[in-house]
This record gives C-alpha cells, sequence and structure tokens, in this order.
C-alpha cells in the first residue's frame, strides 16, 4: 500500500487536523524565531531577559526585563469583608441600624440570600481600627501582624468584579473568565516562562485548614487547571493531611530500580504512540511519570521543616508545627520559592460569613495574620521579597447591609462585588502605597476602580510579560488570562 494512503486511513479526523495546526504553528514559529523552530527548553530561543536555568516556554520571553521571578497567591476564598478588616468607614456608627440609601444601592442586584429581606439595615463594624506605619494605613485590630507591614504592601481599595457569586467570582479571577475550561494563571506562566525547576512541579497549590466554625464554599481542581493548554502546565496541589502528594510512594515489594526500570519501559511505549499518532497529550503524560519520580524524593524534603530555625518557626506563630495550617502552607511557600517554583497559590477557606461575622472572622484573621508577617519578613530577611510578588485577597467582597439578625455585637454580610480590599507587596511593587477610594458606605468606587484583569495584567508585567503577546487562538479568539475586557496596568505600584 502506498505509505501516505495508509497514514491517512490510520489517522483520525482529530489527529490530522492537530498534526496540521502543529505544523503551522511550527512553520510560524520558525518566520518569528528568524527560520528556525524554538523547541521546550531551546536555551537559544529564549528572550535575553530569560534565565539561563529556564527549561521550556515560549521564544521570546520574557518580553521585557522582569522585576519578580515568582508570585505567591494567598486567596481567601469566600470573600473577606473589606470594612471589618482594611476599609474604615467611622461615620457609618451614627447610621446603626438605618436602612441602606436607595441612592447608594443605585439598583444594584443582590444574591438570592438576602433579597427577600423587607430592610437593609446598615451594619457597622464592631472592630476598633488604628493608623500604622509611616504610611498611616488604617487596619482592623483583627489584623495585629500584619498592621506591623503595612509600609511593604500595596493596598487596593476599589477592585471590583462582575460575578456575585463565589464559583464564577473564583473562576474568573484565576482564568479571566466566568465558566470553566479556561487555563489558570499559573499555566499561563508555565507556558509562557517555563520552568526553573525540575524536582518541583513549576505551578503548586495548597488548600489549608481553616477555623472559622461554619462550612466552607467548595473549591474545584479545575481552578489551578491548564484548559486548553498542554495538561502537564497544570497546577500540583499539595494535600493539608496524610501524604503531600497521593501515589508518590513505590507499592510494597518495588523498589526504586524496579520503578525506574517501568517508567523507561512505558516511556518507550508512549514515543512509539506519539510517533504513530502525533498527541501532544503524549508527551505531556510522559513528562508527569518523570516528574512524579523526581517528587519522590524532591517532595519529602520540601516538606521536611526538622531544620527550619526556631526563630524562623517562631515568625509563622504557633500554627506552624501543625502540617496543612495556613501556618504551615506559608513556610512552604516560601521553601517552595527557594527550590525555584515559579507559582504557589494558598486557599485558605471559610470566609463566607453571611452570620455570626465577628465570631468567624476572628478565627480566620487568627489563621492568616501572623504567618503573612511571617512570610512577608522572611523572604526580606532572605533578599527574596525584592524578586517575590505576593498577592492577597479574595473574589469579592462584604456588604455594609446586614443579612439576618443584627445587634451591635452581631452580624451578618452578603456578596458583595462592587467594591473590596487587595494588597500585594514585593517583586517590583512599591510598598506603602495605594490605590482607590470607596464611599462613606464601602459599597461604590468613587475613585480609581481596579478590575481583576488590572490585578493580572500587572502580575504578568512584573514577570515580564507583555499581556497583549501572550495568547492563542481559541474559539476564533485571542485566548489570554484577562479576557476579553479591557485592563490596564496598575503603575502607580510600580517601583
Amino acid at each position: 500500500m502506498d505509505p501516505r494512503t495508509e497514514l491517512m486511513l490510520n489517522l483520525t479526523r482529530r489527529q490530522l487536523l492537530s498534526q496540521g495546526i502543529h505544523a503551522a504553528g511550527a512553520a510560524a514559529l520558525a518566520t518569528i524565531a528568524g527560520g528556525r523552530t524554538a523547541f521546550a527548553g531551546d536555551s537559544a530561543a529564549a528572550g535575553p531577559n530569560a534565565s539561563p536555568q529556564r527549561k521550556g516556554g515560549l521564544p521570546g520571553l520574557p518580553h521585557h526585563a522582569p522585576t519578580a521571578k515568582r508570585f505567591i497567591y494567598l486567596f481567601m476564598n469566600g470573600g473577606p469583608s473589606q470594612m471589618d478588616l482594611f476599609d474604615y468607614k467611622p461615620e457609618m456608627d451614627k447610621l446603626f441600624d438605618k436602612d441602606l440609601p436607595d441612592s447608594i444601592r443605585q439598583g444594584q442586584r443582590i444574591t438570592t440570600m438576602t433579597s427577600g429581606q423587607s430592610r437593609f439595615p446598615i451594619a457597622p463594624s464592631k472592630f476598633k481600627f488604628a493608623q500604622h506605619g509611616k504610611s498611616g494605613r488604617w487596619v482592623s485590630e483583627l489584623l495585629p501582624h500584619t498592621s506591623q507591614i503595612v509600609d511593604d504592601l500595596a493596598f487596593m481599595y476599589s477592585v471590583n468584579t462582575n460575578a456575585i457569586n463565589h464559583d464564577p467570582a473564583v473562576t474568573f479571577i484565576q482564568t479571566g473568565r466566568e465558566l470553566p475550561g479556561w487555563p489558570s494563571l499559573g499555566s499561563w506562566l508555565a507556558y509562557g516562562l517555563g520552568s526553573e525547576t525540575e524536582d518541583l512541579p513549576n505551578y503548586v497549590v495548597m488548600t489549608p485548614t481553616w477555623s472559622a466554625k461554619r462550612p466552607a464554599q467548595a473549591i474545584y481542581s479545575r481552578l489551578w487547571g491548564s484548559g486548553f493548554l498542554p495538561p502537564n502546565l497544570q497546577g500540583v496541589a499539595l494535600r493539608a493531611a496524610g501524604d503531600p502528594v497521593l501515589f508518590l510512594k513505590d507499592p510494597p515489594g518495588v523498589d526504586k530500580a524496579t520503578r525506574r526500570t517501568m517508567l523507561d519501559g512505558l516511556a518507550k511505549l508512549n514515543e512509539m504512540h506519539f510517533e504513530a499518532a502525533g498527541d501532544p497529550e503524549t508527551e505531556a503524560r510522559i513528562a508527569q511519570y518523570e516528574m512524579a519520580f523526581r517528587m519522590q524524593s524532591s517532595v519529602p524534603e520540601l516538606t521536611d521543616l526538622s531544620k527550619e530555625p526556631q526563630h524562623v518557626l517562631d515568625m509563622y506563630g504557633p500554627d506552624v508545627a501543625k502540617p496543612g495550617t495556613f501556618a504551615a502552607s506559608c513556610l512552604l511557600a516560601r521553601r517552595l520559592s527557594e527550590r525555584g517554583v515559579q507559582c504557589i497559590q494558598l486557599f485558605h477557606r471559610g470566609w463566607d460569613q453571611h452570620g455570626n461575622l465577628p465570631g468567624d472572622i476572628g478565627h480566620q484573621c487568627r489563621d492568616v495574620d501572623q504567618p503573612v508577617r511571617g512570610l512577608i519578613e522572611d523572604l526580606k530577611q532572605r533578599d527574596m521579597l525584592k524578586d517575590t510578588i505576593v498577592v492577597w485577597g479574595g473574589e469579592f467582597g462584604r456588604t455594609i447591609y446586614c443579612q439576618g439578625g443584627l445587634s451591635r455585637e452581631n452580624y451578618g454580610r452578603d456578596h458583595h462585588p462592587r467594591c473590596f480590599t487587595m494588597w500585594m507587596a514585593g517583586g517590583g511593587i512599591q510598598g506603602g502605597r495605594s490605590i482607590g477610594m470607596t464611599d462613606d458606605f464601602s459599597y461604590n468606587v468613587v475613585k480609581d476602580p481596579v478590575k481583576i484583569a488590572d490585578i493580572n495584567n500587572t502580575l504578568l508585567h512584573c514577570l515580564g510579560i507583555d499581556n497583549r503577546r501572550l495568547s492563542i487562538k481559541h474559539q476564533g479568539l485571542d485566548a489570554r488570562v484577562t479576557g476579553v475586557e479591557q485592563y490596564r496596568l496598575l503603575k502607580e505600584f510600580l517601583a
């Protein structure tokens, strides 16, 4: 049989289209790279600002000299109450239990959890605030440790988002879309910049325990998925209890040498399949098996805190010795950063406080307050904060009006996407600065609104990426992590 005919008979329609796309992509890359195709791991094709240790990534990246090598995203899942933590609104105390004026609400949509209420009474924060640092930043008594590092932090008081419910709001922050199936921020970075570590994943996620006395919102692994990017770029979750990663240990009766022999044989079979089918998923599978084998040694060493000096452990607080806590996860984030991991995210759940907010938010703040300070100061002492961006925030804020029963000592708050507070630090971000302002009710932005796309774009910029030039054709769009909306660079924060 004619080999061309035989090949066509063996190809499925999907494989034919896939191979055609890859061939066209290779030709385009060859044109961009001056007549030669740049492959993952080809250091000669990397941009002039690239690290010589970087493996993989796209040719020509970083686009410009980066100010950061990595980021640590501290995500407070559920929506922290901005007016109880950072957005000080003393005038609200005079309006206790008064109805929120229609001129402030302006017909804004509300969730079904409060849409049935006959009134929307104002619930002032019961917590005391004080100014701290040279910047004079107002911080709640709930965060005594964070208040000591405010001059290292750049605050955004006017963040706003589209979604009013948790899952689309978190998905929007992670991927630039409210619908599932799109690549996460960490996957985009791994795709564009490659990796500087071979023994650990480039993108690591932790979901530490929380102390609020109520069930937390569900969280899904697709939030750190790679979407239509290669599957080896998805985040790897370190578990809060038991083995940090499942199936890293060799099965009973299988030693390391046997395991290596098995993987070598499996790799040969997968390579034969790739030559026959040309499916890039096969190469991703080979890479994942090899990473898992290397992680058998690297992960136990990573999670062994016995060699950490006592004064460092003390910085993170008493919970640092308890595996799976936020404190232990922050220390692991620093250790991951030292080992070349580029993208680290901590999802701390339990911030969805529709009722008994004063009691629950106190537990949550005790979980995170000292560890956050410990992480910032630990990075500074190691001269790592200058090239590590730390981001703190949730998916939206909370309402000034009360959900459920209201008293001076107890109240709840509903979801509020119109304004909330986040902060950034390190990696080219100038501490002590701030952007934005809200009205007296912490309900509407009145100065310098900040969108999620602005934050993600600024994060990418500090990592050396021009967001306009990091995209993939997908469903007829130039898909990128900022989605399709307009965005800006937060130049006010850049050092």
